[in-house]
């Protein structure tokens, strides 16, 4: 991450307006300086403003416009089962069957829009809400002081910043002194000085510049005027941004349906030359050979899978946004569901982020009032942002600070680590002193029990020293309170702070988020570790995590991370839940290390520096009041860090990817025994098994009565771990169940023959009849892993399958019969159709039972990482 703060060469080339290379950005900001120094203290007017933008683009690291219409679809077609589709159109039209290549054309096309529509909706809705609260800055323009929207900044601008103010664009300080937090770049928890310096000014760069500002930090004390010289993609926060314009490493989804997409190609050449071959060896006409083998093919291929995937995510999409979750990519969705690690901060996930008031002691630890009630004195009447530390203790009121008079006040800094204020009460002036405990009990003399003073020696420092350590081990953050009478004066210093006597100590506790430790039991009963990554030290972060219920017997520090190789990280990773101390890059390590030894990783974030981590992980999750380029990171915002919400978006994830399995496995398992039924017809029968148009239809039909499958119930056994693509398991799956539906196909085979002593036509409407009832109905099997008299499906679904068999039924005695080639079957071969669909259903629940073929085919326990997977 260091890396990516200092600024970049050369980068102002052709195509690059807008960024501005590291001695641009020195030469702009000298310039205007020595305009400064001649007097020039207007500020830029509106017509230069105007012309900057136009020159360098508005201040916004991450680009609000989103990608065209065309590379959003261009990207879906790159989709290799889209692909495979698309193949199959072609090949139908080839085969004279407009209505087929029309329908799969249809079907992509429909889905290319679904997730074009439902993807620019989702963006527009985070656009809004984004657009609730403008950010502003105070900028000197046309020779007044005014606000204005942040993004209008250029280089060029004079920018005034004081405490509690973000800063808004990379700036050279010109006066003034701050101290800024620069966590979100740069991972460190301690602010950092920053002043005014020369004109020529220091060498160096980045975030260890004392003269420089940055874009995604916070001023949290002083008061200073700016200037600005980079905005936009050319700021130290834009190198951040551009990273993220990288690929990031496939996600779950992505790998799952190449995989997938392989195995189909892959099942549809082998049968496509086994049919070429038989045929030709069998001395058939070449063109009827070719088109059943084309015709063969597509009809292995799942032309309703995309339809089915998006509108199955659709309906997910929608309870979670009821819900104010956006998903920005439906394909997040599964991803979610597949989800098997989350990493995350501690605060705002584990805590509520709020600091409150958990004690108040004496020197010595035992309970007494003093001590908050002075810290309360000082909080209220000091100036300059509060800390959550003085809002604590505001709130908590333990007496009236009303009743003290302010007189003068010595401003809390970084290097004494504590802030005094000087009161008057009734005629008493007091100091009142609050800081770090070392800090504060380094200039004590003395020690109050509340009722007298007493010295400070060095059996009292050991006492009081125990004190305030024992908090801390508690994961409690402690301040010291001392007071001291002082004289009448017109100004108190630093100085002053001698002689205190040490009156006590307050603790403070990020108490812990209401039900997360039953929020966390439930994300690990159903499969998934949740893992703290923090900045905060170990003690802190060890009591918070021993509270929610995570178990810390191997935390680590991100001390030690960087001396790690990246294989041994992820054994780590795997076995710790807590690691304290960690940098950006040390967050982005971790996620792709447990990615490389096949977990499925969700990261939470709200921060510029979570950002690569959110880019890098299979499923990123932000929140609303995120910073913009987490948000834009991030695969789902969530309307708060609530983490019931995240495990309700979990299960909703687990549903779809149910629903998407249960057609995947009735998809490959019916079609492949089926056509592995016509290419061994096609062997022996001195005339087609079916005819080519019967063979798209059949499989038209079949796909009609899949497109319920989205409304369907899940089972909770279903939900109850992480599943993941597992192309294996659909493999065996089709290899198991395909070859049982061909069984009896040849059962069929021998009862029109033998039996029935069927004619070419009378055996073609009889096979078309029989495996489009049994590939139909053993939906109502697949569908569950239960019995399927204990599971019910939707009532839609149910229709569904049934009406299509009821069609298969009517068809040969309907007016269509003709076209397609049908005749009327006899009343025998009704009877033999009867009991061959109850048969075979039992033969596919038997198999599944015996062979656990739906136990957990998709679950992690089970499922090595997709195929293609590192």
């Amino acid at each position: 991450m260091r890396r990516l703060l200092t600024f970049r060469r050369d980068r102002s080339g052709p195509g690059r307006s807008g960024q501005l290379s590291a001695q641009q950005a020195a030469e702009c900001a000298a310039g205007e300086l020595f305009h400064r120094v001649r007097g020039d203290t207007g500020g830029l007017s509106t017509d230069e403003v105007a012309r900057r933008l136009e020159q360098y683009g508005f201040n916004e690291p991450v680009s609000k416009s989103q990608e065209s219409l065309a590379s959003s679809l261009l990207a879906q077609f790159a989709n290799p089962l889209i692909l495979t589709l698309l193949a199959a159109a072609v090949v139908s039209g080839f085969l004279r069957d407009l209505v087929g290549a029309s329908l799969i054309s249809f079907m992509v096309l429909l889905s290319v829009a679904l997730n074009t529509v439902i993807g620019a909706r989702s963006q527009r809705a985070a656009a809004r809400l984004r657009d609730k609260v403008t950010p502003l800055a105070t900028a000197l323009r046309d020779g007044a002081w005014i606000d204005v929207p942040r993004r209008t900044l250029v280089p060029g601008d004079m920018i005034r910043l004081c405490a509690g103010d973000r800063i808004p664009a990379d700036a050279r300080l010109i006066s003034g002194r701050l101290h800024v937090q620069q966590a979100a770049l740069t991972g460190e928890s301690i602010p950092a000085e920053k002043h005014a310096v020369g004109r020529t000014g220091p060498d160096a760069h980045g975030a260890d510049a004392p003269h420089l500002l940055f874009l995604g930090t916070s001023v949290v004390a002083g008061t200073a005027e700016a200037l600005v010289f980079a905005t936009g993609r050319a700021t130290a926060f834009g190198d951040v941004a551009e990273a993220l314009t990288h690929r990031p490493p496939p996600t779950e989804f992505e790998q799952g349906l190449a995989s997938f997409a392989r195995m189909i190609m892959r099942t549809v050449l082998y049968l496509l030359l086994f049919v070429l071959i038989v045929t030709f060896v069998l001395g058939r006409p070449p063109l009827q050979s070719l088109l059943f083998a084309l015709a063969l093919a597509v009809g292995l291929t799942p032309e309703f899978m995309p339809v089915i995937t998006t509108v199955t995510l659709a309906r997910g999409a929608v309870r979670m946004a009821k819900q104010n979750v956006i998903v920005k990519h439906l394909a997040a969705i599964e991803d979610f569901g597949s989800m098997t690690v989350l990493l995350s901060d501690k605060t705002g996930t584990l805590t509520t982020g709020e600091m409150s008031v958990v004690a108040s002691t004496d020197a010595y630890g035992r309970d007494a009032d003093a001590a908050a009630c002075l810290a309360a004195i000082n909080s209220a009447l000091e100036t300059g942002i509060r800390s959550p530390l003085d809002a604590a203790l505001l709130r908590d009121r333990r007496c009236d600070p009303t009743t003290y008079r302010k007189i003068d006040e010595v401003p809390f800094d970084f290097e004494r680590r504590r802030s005094s204020v000087v009161t008057d009460l009734d005629g008493q002036r007091e100091l009142i002193v609050k800081g770090a405990p070392e800090s504060v009990l380094s200039r004590c003399s003395c020690i109050s029990d509340g009722a007298h003073d007493y010295p400070l020696d060095e059996g009292a420092v050991t006492r009081s020293t125990q004190a305030y350590e024992a908090f801390g081990e508690r994961g409690q953050r402690v301040l010291a309170i001392a007071r001291r009478r002082v004289p009448v004066k017109d100004h108190y210093s630093a100085e002053d702070e001698t002689d205190l006597v040490l009156v006590g100590f307050v603790a403070f506790a990020d108490p812990l988020v209401d039900g997360v430790a039953e929020s966390l039991r439930s994300l690990a009963a159903d499969g998934i570790s949740v893992k703290i990554l923090t900045g905060d030290n170990a003690s802190v972060a060890r009591s918070v995590c021993g509270e929610a219920g995570i178990n810390i017997a191997d935390a680590t520090g991100g001390d030690v991370l960087d001396d790690i190789p990246d294989a041994a990280l992820g054994v780590l990773a795997e076995r710790c839940n807590l690691f304290t101390r960690v940098s950006p890059s040390q967050k982005l390590r971790l996620v792709l290390a447990l990615k490389e030894r096949g977990h499925v990783v969700g990261f939470l974030g709200d921060g510029v520096n979570d950002a690569p981590s959110l880019h890098a992980a299979d499923v990123g999750i932000s929140v609303m009041n995120a910073v913009d380029v987490a948000r834009d990171a991030a695969d789902i915002v969530l309307g708060n860090r609530d983490l019931g919400l995240l495990h309700e978006g979990v299960l909703q994830g687990r549903r779809a990817f149910a629903n998407v399995m249960k057609y995947l496995m009735m998809e490959t398992s019916s079609n492949f025994g089926n056509m592995l039924s016509m290419a061994a017809a096609a062997a022996f029968l001195p005339f087609l098994p079916m005819l080519p148009t019967q063979i798209l239809l059949n499989n038209l039909l079949y796909d009609l009565s899949q497109t319920m499958i989205p409304s369907d119930n899940v089972d909770a056994e279903q939900i109850r771990h992480p599943r993941r693509w597992n192309v294996t398991a659909i493999r065996r799956f089709m290899y198991v169940v395909g070859p049982v539906s061909s069984l009896y196909d040849f059962l069929t085979f021998f009862a029109l023959l033998y039996w029935l002593h069927a004619t070419e036509a009378l055996f073609q409407t009889g096979w078309f009849v029989e495996s489009l009832a049994t590939q139909t109905l053993v939906l109502f099997v697949i569908r569950t892993q239960a019995s399927p008299l204990r599971s019910r499906p939707s009532l839609p679904l149910a229709a569904a399958a049934l009406g299509v068999v009821a069609v298969a039924l009517l068809l040969p005695l309907s007016p269509l019969a003709d076209d397609f080639g049908f005749v009327p079957l006899p009343a025998a071969f009704y009877a033999f159709l009867g009991g061959a669909t109850t048969t075979y259903l039992a033969m596919v629940q038997l198999a599944k039972q015996l062979l656990g073929l739906l136990s957990d085919p998709m679950s992690v326990q089970a499922a090595p990482a997709p195929e293609g997977s590192k």
